[in-house]
């Protein structure tokens, strides 16, 4: 064979060659994906906000070891924003709607006392000083460990120039989750924004292993009725007993009887709950029941938080769920 037929065979080869190599791209990577990218490459966006569902430090998220994101999910809010529906995972970014949670400065290790403190900031970099109440306060701080221990719901001051802080003292080491449940006043949608902590010293995880639908937390017991589904609104029912007997005493706490925090085992997304009925008129008591309204984003295991307050106190229970058909 002379040179110039060798020559074109070679050709012909590369030309086959790369229309199969263009057909297999095109069948992995939807032109509608190719398109989203050069978007967001248009628009100057750098590799990170590609990235989806993540936490910020590798050791959250029981070790999953993936990467903050700035956008999860585009789902309409219950408030009318995007990225926070009923079946949107939140509380995964620091960022979300041009909202910045800035770096959480707490104490380095476990026992230490002093202060956790934080400020919300705009795209211009400033502070944000005006929020509406929503549950009675304007902002919710929630904190927990990785594992789903240590939960605690709180309530942080903030000072004229923007800072939110409280009195903190971490009781164990460990990766920690700090997530910021506001409506800020400029847009009035409900932003949820996290970050994780890390804090020194030995560490003893005690991953939820097993389904729990029933705790007791200061001599009262409460129990979890109800399917958490992926498909539909889930109604969730919480009856307090003391003593095996009915609880109607429960008082007004955040606009409500009782107030349920679900967060998603592995890396702690935040669900949106609500609480059934109107509000409670002060001094107004209720009980054994308190029923909540939610919907799981994904099917797995979910880590739920009851806070309810008797005689002036407020108790928390927890349980753990699988969603309706987990596989």
């Amino acid at each position: 064979m002379n040179a110039p037929q060798r020559l074109g065979l070679y050709a012909g080869g590369l030309a086959a060659l790369f229309a199969v190599t263009f057909a297999v791209a095109g069948a992995v990577v939807p032109q509608a994906s190719v398109d989203a990218w050069s978007a967001s490459a248009e628009a100057g966006a750098g590799p990170d906000a590609m990235e989806m569902g993540g936490t910020e430090a590798g050791a959250d998220a029981a070790g999953h070891g993936q990467d903050e994101t700035a956008d999860d999910g585009g789902a309409p809010d219950a408030h009318g924003g995007a990225n926070a529906g009923p079946t949107a995972v939140r509380g995964l970014a620091l960022e979300q709607d041009g909202l910045l949670l800035s770096p959480v400065t707490a104490p380095d290790e476990a026992g230490e006392r002093g202060m956790l403190s934080f400020s919300v900031t705009d795209a211009d970099g400033a502070a944000v000083t005006a929020f509406e109440t929503e549950h009675d306060k304007e902002l919710h701080l929630v904190v927990v460990r990785s594992d789903g221990e240590r939960f605690r719901h709180v309530h942080p001051t903030m000072s004229a120039d923007g800072v939110w802080s409280i009195p903190w003292t971490w009781a164990e080491a460990g990766t920690y989750r700090v997530l910021t449940d506001f409506v800020p006043a400029a847009s009035g949608e409900n932003v949820t924004l996290g970050r994780a902590v890390e804090v020194a010293g030995p560490v003893d995880p005690r991953p939820a292993a097993a389904v729990s639908t029933s705790d007791t937390t200061g001599g009262y017991t409460a129990t979890l009725t109800g399917d958490l589904r992926t498909s539909g609104e889930s109604t969730l029912t919480a009856t307090v007993t003391r003593d095996g007997e009915p609880v109607t005493g429960l008082e007004p706490y955040l606009g409500a009887y009782g107030h349920l925090v679900a967060l998603r085992d592995g890396d702690l997304a935040y669900l949106h709950v609500h609480p059934e009925g109107g509000e409670p008129e002060p001094g107004g008591r209720s009980g054994p029941d308190v029923t909540f309204l939610t919907q799981a984003p994904t099917p797995g295991r979910y880590l739920l938080y009851l806070d309810f307050k008797v005689d002036g106190d407020v108790h928390t229970a927890r349980f753990v769920v699988d969603t309706e058909g987990r596989g």
